[in-house]
């Protein structure tokens, strides 16, 4: 089972909160939790992208599981964790449905049932990858740091203060927060200049959740700014929302979900 956060860009400017964009990997089935946070602008990994036989591997070799195997009691919170054996057997179970699940997943291959059936069978053992910018966390924190928190949940959210309260904000390019976007990645290219080409290239590695291409190859700026004009064009507008520029208002007032930073996304005509 993995956890694991990193941070993709740090930008800092005086009078504004810092504006950070992680990338998170978790197991899916808490992501719904994670989804109730407004103030955060996320994108994701889909499993209707994700080749079949590559996800079962993944279940496989990683498979999600709860970080904790807590005993029944009223309510939200779990009692007592299980003793040692009961632990053990209840993740062999657990396991066992997850061999149960890649079985039918495959017979459903046999089928030649498309990967965005399949593949959400498998989806409560596996993990989601997750881009996430945002101002604001103290709440986020607050509430999921907590020992109420459900314990998965709680393990993700004290990896994100950790990666945060690891980094240190940086100047942004231009004014501009840009995850995924380098300065080598703007070095030469004149259309760069003003931000706003760098930025629908940074919206289209917002929509991989990544730097690099689907394949794992490196980046091709003309291809992501493809990518960003059929996102747009189409109307799927979350991948504009990790980039900002430095805001021409006040430092407190609030462009989209962000203070003190004029979000992209409000900066396209079709918004």
């Amino acid at each position: 089972m993995t956890i694991a956060v990193k941070v993709v860009a740090h930008s800092g400017w005086p009078g504004s909160p810092d504006l950070i964009t992680l990338q998170c990997r978790y197991p899916r089935f808490i992501h719904a939790e994670f989804m109730t946070h407004r103030v955060f602008s996320r994108n994701a990994s889909s499993s209707r992208a994700i080749p079949i036989e590559r996800m079962i591997q993944d279940v496989i070799d990683d498979p999600a599981m709860p970080v904790s195997w807590g005993s029944n009691k009223p309510g939200m919170q779990a009692g007592n964790d299980l003793d040692e054996t009961d632990a053990r057997e209840a993740q062999q179970i657990w396991l066992l449905a997850r061999d149960l699940a890649v079985d039918q997943a495959r017979s459903m291959v046999r089928l030649n049932a498309h990967k965005q059936i399949v593949n959400r069978l498998l989806e409560p053992f596996g993990h989601i990858s997750v881009v996430v910018t945002a101002t604001e966390w103290d709440n986020f924190f607050t509430l999921r740091c907590h020992p109420a928190a459900d314990p998965t949940m709680r393990a993700l959210a004290e990896a994100m203060r950790d990666a945060i309260a690891g980094s240190t904000a940086v100047e942004p390019l231009g004014g501009w927060h840009l995850p995924y976007i380098s300065e080598g990645d703007l070095a030469g290219r004149r259309p760069f200049i003003g931000g706003y080409l760098a930025a629908f290239a940074s919206a289209a590695r917002c929509a991989r959740v990544s730097y690099l291409n689907h394949d794992g190859t490196n980046p091709d700026v003309e291809k992501d700014l493809a990518l960003a004009d059929r996102l747009r064009e189409s109307c799927h507008m979350s991948p504009f929302e990790h980039q900002a520029q430095v805001t021409r208002n006040e430092g407190t007032a609030m462009w989209g979900n962000f203070t003190g930073w004029d979000q992209f996304r409000k900066m396209l005509e079709q918004e």
